[in-house]
C-alpha cells in the first residue's frame, strides 16, 4: 500500500532511503529548501540575534536560543509573549508556510538554536500549544530520531532515523507531530535551526499529557 509517507520520500528524493520511507505520516521534508545566499543571510542575521542558554525549570541546556512571538515557561507550562518574529525571518517563513500550505501569519512563533559541536536535544515532543512545526537547518548536517509516543520500552530497532542536511526543512503535523518523540543527535560541528510553529486552537490541548522535557546531557 502507497503511504502519505512513501509519497512524500519518493517527491522530494528519498525513495531510495529505508529511514526516510519508513517515517510517520505528516512528515515532510526537502532538502535544498534554500540556497546558499539565502542561509548566509540568515547566519548573518541570526549573528546579531541576543542568544540565550534554553532553561528547562532547574536545568540549563547546551543550546543557546533565541525566542520570538512567544516561549514556553516550564515551571508554570504557559506561554509568556515574546518580541514579534523579526523582519529578517520574514522572507524564510513565507517560503514555510507556503510550502505547509498555511498563511504565514499563523506561524508567529519562532525558535533560532544554535547547537554547538557535541550538543544534543534530548527526546520530546513539541509542547502542546503548538500545531503545526516546520523546522530549517543550517550549517552542518544533523541526525534527526524518531520514536513512538509515549515510549513503552522502545527498542534501539524501532527507532527511525535521517540526516537533517544543511538547507532543508522538514514539516511535523498529526500522526508525526503528535503520536512520535523526535531527538537531535549530538551534533559534530556549528549548527543552527529555525523552528516555525502555528498556534494549536483554543480548547484543543493534547488529552494525554505535557510534553516531558528534553533530555539534557
Amino acid at each position: 500500500m502507497t503511504t502519505t509517507s512513501s509519497i512524500q520520500a519518493d517527491l522530494f528524493g528519498l525513495a531510495d532511503s529505508p529511514a526516510a520511507a519508513a517515517m510517520p505520516d505528516g512528515w515532510r521534508y526537502r532538502a535544498g529548501f534554500i540556497s546558499a545566499a539565502d542561509e548566509a543571510a540568515l547566519l548573518a542575521a541570526i549573528a546579531a540575534m541576543p542568544l540565550e542558554e534554553a532553561r528547562y525549570k532547574a536545568w540549563t541546556a547546551r543550546r543557546r536560543v533565541a525566542h520570538f512571538g512567544t516561549a514556553y515557561d516550564y515551571d508554570d507550562n504557559t506561554l509568556l509573549a515574546r518580541p514579534a518574529v523579526p523582519a529578517s525571518l520574514h522572507g524564510l517563513r513565507a517560503q514555510a508556510a507556503a510550502w505547509a500550505g498555511l498563511p504565514a501569519e499563523a506561524f508567529s512563533s519562532a525558535l533560532v538554536a544554535e547547537y554547538r559541536p557535541g550538543t544534543p536535544l534530548g527526546w520530546h515532543r513539541d509542547v502542546p500549544d503548538f500545531e503545526v512545526v516546520v523546522g530549517i537547518s543550517l550549517g552542518t548536517p544533523a541526525r534527526m530520531r524518531f520514536r513512538r509516543y509515549p515510549p513503552l520500552a522502545p527498542k534501539k530497532a524501532e527507532v527511525l532515523s535521517i540526516e537533517l542536511a544543511p538547507r532543508s526543512a522538514y514539516v511535523l503535523r498529526g500522526p508525526a507531530r503528535w503520536d512520535w518523540q523526535h531527538s537531535i543527535a549530538p551534533t559534530a560541528a556549528l549548527r543552527w535551526s529555525i523552528t516555525f510553529r502555528t498556534r494549536r486552537a483554543a480548547g484543543r490541548r493534547d488529552p494525554r499529557q505535557a510534553p516531558p522535557m528534553p533530555t539534557l546531557t
